[in-house]
């Protein structure tokens, strides 16, 4: 139910010229309640006006989103796109630095700004679940730097003008220092705009660009070091680069760079085209050089290697962590039994908070044992959980099932993909219910649900479209209710990959 001052702050927001009337007479702590009504009926006008007045030094638009509760989210998205609002306030904060620079010595009746650091991490979840309609991560990162650019441009045509207004007889009269505002925010750069951001963080403008979380795809190796090099050291959490085809050479050139960046917990080097498989020439050396390079990175907590074909050569890769991995993802990396042996007898088992083996055939060259070893020693630290597509069936799961429930912690268990019957999640959801933190299970369509022969999955058997949608809704309304009956009726188990990337490490 709304509050009081939030209705009334809708009420405010929604008559334009009324709003910026009475702005200067506002109690600055109503201040919040009016961004976020503006935010959430997308009164663009009121906000742009309200980031204008902002009376505080710091405008975090999460921190503001977040009292806004799950219905106005989903009423929200069903209405004006919100990406729209987020470019309104980028555009007012551009507008603002531009008067700034224009009229330093501006005074009004109106509330002056104060705003110096706006944090636009985490916007995800109010943005991008719009689907088609709201504003992507990479459009959120094109729109702040020219933003930037646009900025930095009119700072040089002021420069060129030498405006006299701050000038006396004696010279330069005592001006303020140029107002300026930090921007923190997550980026996304590909081929198309690695230009346009590099020449942002580059420009020296006034709207200063600070990276907390970077995603870069589709780059070579020179391209990420050259836009590493434009990042601000301190702040940088995250370096995802996935998809850059860098083999074990272009990761050893890129790990240096890494190294100056003091706050980097996280690391993604999915689909890198590593596979130590192929017997090339330079291999052992370049997984020498990655591991001490690795080494140097001592706040590293995070680790993801999907898709990199390591077999045999994990303990010679994680060998030179100074600290415990408390997230380990190595999906499809084609891992043998010494490299889960390693594991559970590593530094990082214990701490392990998240881990993720998915795509390993766990009926080869006996695997099942060291993963049951490696559960039970994860079992005091695991939060997380992926198994997905890892052959397992009814045999399999039930061996397994002693060690997953001596994980008291775990939250969210990935079971997607695997070859398991209606008998086999029964069985699950009845041991498994006094895992009490579990909250989130992606099971595999059972494969007595698949039309066709029901013995053996068909081709394409993890498709949708091969399931028996009424057989289907008979098992998901059972172990609804076995649920339901164990009093878990708030665990949510789903088919939906979708709901997968609910536990991203730094949310654990």
């Amino acid at each position: 139910m709304d509050s009081l001052v939030f209705l009334c702050a809708r009420k405010v927001v929604s008559d334009h010229p009324g709003a910026r009337r009475a702005l200067p007479l506002i109690p600055a702590e109503l201040y919040p309640a009016l961004f976020r009504a503006a935010f959430l009926d997308g009164r663009t006008l009121a906000l742009r006006d309200l980031v204008a007045a902002w009376p505080y030094p710091v405008l975090s638009l999460q921190r503001l989103l977040a009292h806004l509760e799950h219905h106005h989210r989903k009423q929200h998205c069903q209405g004006f796109p919100r990406g729209v609002c987020v470019q309104t306030v980028i555009i007012a904060i551009v507008a603002q630095l531009q008067q700034a620079l224009e009229e330093p010595w501006h005074d009004t009746s109106e509330r002056r700004c104060c705003l110096r650091l706006v944090d636009m991490t985490d916007l995800q979840d109010y943005v991008d679940s719009c689907g088609p309609e709201g504003t992507s991560l990479l459009s959120n990162t094109v729109a702040l730097a020219k933003a930037c650019l646009e900025v930095s441009k009119h700072q040089r045509q002021h420069q060129k003008r030498g405006s006299k207004r701050h000038k006396g007889p004696g010279g330069p009269s005592a001006a303020p220092p140029p107002l300026s505002v930090e921007v923190r925010a997550d980026l996304f750069v590909n081929c198309t705009c690695f230009g346009l951001l590099r020449e942002a963080l580059r420009s020296g403008s006034s709207l200063r660009l600070r990276c907390r979380d970077l995603r870069a795809e589709e780059l070579s190796a020179g391209g990420t070091v050259a836009l590493l090099e434009c990042l601000e050291p301190s702040g940088v959490r995250r370096v995802d680069l996935r998809f850059n085809n860098l083999g074990l050479l272009g990761i050893s050139t890129l790990l240096p760079h890494l190294s100056k960046f003091p706050d980097l917990q996280s690391l993604w080097l999915p689909y890198s085209n590593v596979d130590v498989r192929r017997l090339m020439p330079g291999v052992d050396s370049s997984l020498q050089q990655v591991a001490a390079q690795l080494g140097r990175l001592p706040k590293l907590k995070e680790l993801n290697l999907g898709s990199s074909r390591l077999s045999g050569n994990l303990r010679q890769l994680l060998s030179e962590l100074q600290s415990p991995l408390e997230s380990l993802e190595l999906a499809f990396c084609s891992l043998l039994p010494s490299d889960l042996t390693f594991l559970h007898q590593s530094i990082h088992a214990p701490a392990l908070k998240k881990l993720d083996l998915s795509g390993q055939d766990f009926t080869l060259d006996n695997l099942l044992q060291p993963l049951q070893q490696l559960l039970e020693v994860t079992s005091a630290s695991l939060l997380h959980l992926d198994l997905m597509e890892c052959h397992l069936t009814d045999t399999h799961l039930e061996a397994l099932l002693p060690a997953l429930c001596h994980c008291s912690r775990l939250r969210c268990l990935g079971l997607f993909g695997n070859f398991l019957t209606t008998p086999a999640l029964r069985n699950l959801v009845r041991r498994t219910v006094t895992l009490l933190d579990l909250h989130l299970v992606i099971y595999p369509y059972p494969l007595d649900c698949y039309l066709g022969d029901r013995a053996q999955p068909p081709s394409g058997w993890h498709l949708e479209d091969a399931v028996d949608r009424e057989c289907f809704a008979a098992v998901a309304a059972e172990l609804q209710h076995l649920l339901v009956s164990s009093g878990r009726a708030e665990a949510v188990w789903s088919t939906s990959l979708c709901q997968r990337g609910a536990l991203d490490y730094f949310s654990l």
